[in-house]
């Protein structure tokens, strides 16, 4: 299998700079799979910005949820992709989050729970069973206020999660702090117990 890589930091902290930057680095054949949704005007500004940014051979795909499934071809024929880029495991979550989620911004908890876990241990299955190198970027949310909402903290509690989860099997995680990066597979002690609950703080 190839190398998975998890990059971690707060909003305009350098992650998605980072992760192509290491992208670049790597060569070769680059998938980047974009999850975020044009839902308003301002989305989709800032993914028609993403897009001028990215190298021209960079294939793109836009995959809300369901990643997974959508690449299972691409990832099984190494002679087409030899990097996988998923930017990011936030909107992922998110996106996952509001398939659960009532008119009145109720999320259904149990059920997200449910989604989240399918598509991470799914996701992670295909990751394992490739010879492709993965580099996914995800926000760390967990270092602020707590949300005072059931939405905002059932989001936050999943996203936490997810990204416990990948950074479980990951060969390499950073973390970016005002673009300076720390390499946190370096400088662990101990590594989380992958089979804690998803509500754990």
């Amino acid at each position: 299998m190839g190398k998975l890589t998890l990059i971690l930091g707060g909003a305009r902290s350098g992650k998605s700079t980072y992760a192509e930057k290491i992208a670049h680095a790597r060569g070769g054949r680059v998938l980047y799979i974009a999850t975020a949704q044009a839902l308003d005007p301002e989305m989709a500004d800032r993914i028609e910005k993403h897009r001028e940014q990215r190298p021209d051979s960079w294939h793109t795909l836009e995959i809300p949820h369901g990643v997974a499934d959508s690449l299972k071809d691409k990832v099984d024929q190494t002679e087409r992709v030899d990097l996988v880029l998923i930017d990011c495991l936030t909107m992922l979550v998110s996106n996952l989050v509001l398939t659960v989620t009532d008119e009145d911004f109720e999320p259904d908890e149990a059920r997200a729970a449910e989604v989240v876990d399918a598509e991470i241990e799914a996701l992670l299955a295909l990751i394992h069973q490739s010879k492709a190198d993965w580099i996914m970027v995800s926000n760390e949310v967990g270092m602020g206020l707590v949300p005072p909402y059931p939405l905002g903290r059932v989001y936050r509690d999943l996203l936490g999660w997810a990204n416990r989860k990948v950074a479980s099997t990951a060969n390499e995680v950073y973390l970016l702090v005002a673009g300076m990066m720390l390499p946190l597979h370096k400088l662990a002690i101990s590594h989380e117990n992958e089979h804690g609950s998803l509500s754990d703080e």
